[in-house]
């Protein structure tokens, strides 16, 4: 059986953190490491974090000197991992309990190095507000008019994130990944099943339309190497597609 290295960076997300955890405890696929990444200046929450996982063998802190955030976080973390595969889960985002083995037989059988599922959307209550469809196979000619991959539903064979990381930037981070590596020839197939519940609340760093075109800008000119008129079509286009995204996902609810 494979080993699953689940990489997890906590920054203030408390209120949440023990769901998001028993999701990836609860899992139907046993052989599972979990790596928090603890990324908060503020101690507070940690002991609250290892009052948790203090029984757990398959479960490790790391302890960041200063908050370095997720894109970091998540480098570090994998760095730690010993898995032949990696999937990722943002604190506040839940799992359904077949994710895992569903994902990994789906790769297995598809001879797939990235995947990615469906996912429903959620409130900070728990309440489902809509679903995001994606299609059946992303190449980069589609994920640079839209990133339609939800961070925490991602898994891929480690040997995939040899020579890309997460690139240091606010928000966006996994989108500039996801686009090296596509850019670079690697194929995204999506397990068409709603796998995981990904939280949409008002402090989320996902939210804010305005700063997901700022940086959707700086993916485009600083890591893709647009020159600036492109760049701007492309945000525009980046920002038209949310737009059209966000009302298909109210939708489905």
């Amino acid at each position: 059986m494979d080993l699953i290295s689940v990489i997890m960076p906590f920054y203030k997300k408390k209120p949440y953190f023990s769901d998001t955890l028993k999701s990836v405890l609860n899992q139907s696929y046993s052989d599972i490491e979990i790596i928090i990444i603890y990324d908060d200046n503020d101690l507070d929450d940690l002991n609250y974090i290892k009052s948790l996982v203090s029984d757990k063998q398959n479960i490790s802190i790391i302890l960041n000197n200063e908050n370095i955030g997720v894109a970091k976080s998540r480098n570090k973390g994998i760095e730690k991992s010993k898995g032949q595969f990696i999937a990722f889960l943002d604190c506040d985002d839940i799992w359904m309990p077949e994710k895992i083995k569903l994902q990994h037989k789906f790769m297995c059988e598809n001879n797939c190095r990235i995947s990615y599922t469906n996912y429903k959307i959620i409130d900070e209550n728990d309440h489902i507000i809509g679903e995001n469809i994606s299609k059946n196979e992303l190449t980069y000619k589609e994920l640079i008019n839209s990133c339609d991959i939800g961070l925490s539903t991602v898994m891929c064979k480690r040997e995939v994130l040899n020579s890309s990381k997460f690139k240091d930037i606010k928000t966006k981070e996994d989108y500039a990944l996801w686009l090296e590596l596509s850019r670079k020839g690697e194929k995204f197939l999506c397990l068409s099943k709603s796998l995981v519940h990904w939280r949409s609340t008002p402090k989320s760093l996902s939210r804010p339309f305005l700063t997901k075109i700022i940086n959707g800008f700086r993916v485009y000119n600083k890591f893709e190497k647009k020159n600036l008129l492109i760049s701007l079509f492309l945000v525009i286009n980046l920002g038209l597609h949310y737009i059209k995204k966000t009302i298909d996902q109210k939708k489905r609810t």
